[in-house]
């Protein structure tokens, strides 16, 4: 668990990639970047991501649609939008049937504020972590107990 985590950011619009590394780049995440929803998945594919970070408005494959094809595929992974042009109903369905943890708006105000919402999630990937190592203890526990 001690693992360094993986932060998947997906935008179309490099500008706002390369923001948002700076942003975090002092902090103990590996980063990675993808410009779509499709290159989202392969990557996906190829890293255990924690956190996944995407936009609402991409061509192909918008935020919403990448999101919830990460929760079926990767439940784990906490998942958060970014956009500046959210439609709200959108968005409370995407927080209603738990597609999405948080959602950022498009500019965020400062650093600190983009830092604490993705330690925030790095926090509760940990703690959901945490949780299924446990019930796996349990759950072996009362295996071991039934025999």
């Amino acid at each position: 668990m001690n693992q360094k985590k993986v932060i998947l950011l997906v935008d179309d619009e490099e500008s706002i990639l390369s923001a948002i590394r700076r942003e975090l780049a002092d902090e103990p995440y590996e980063m990675l970047t993808a410009t779509s929803g499709q290159e989202a998945l392969e990557i996906m594919v190829e890293h255990n991501v924690s956190v996944l970070i995407a936009d609402f408005r991409m061509p192909e494959m918008d935020g919403m649609e990448l999101l919830k094809v990460a929760k079926e595929k990767y439940p784990a992974t906490i998942r958060m939008m970014i956009s500046g042009h959210a439609n709200i109903t959108i968005l409370l369905k995407a927080i209603n049937e738990n597609i999405i943890y948080k959602f950022i708006t498009k500019p965020w105000k400062d650093s600190e504020e983009l830092k604490s919402i993705v330690q925030q999630a790095i926090n509760y990937y940990n703690l959901r972590q945490e949780r299924d190592l446990l019930l796996a203890e349990v759950q072996q526990y009362r295996e071991q107990a039934a025999q």
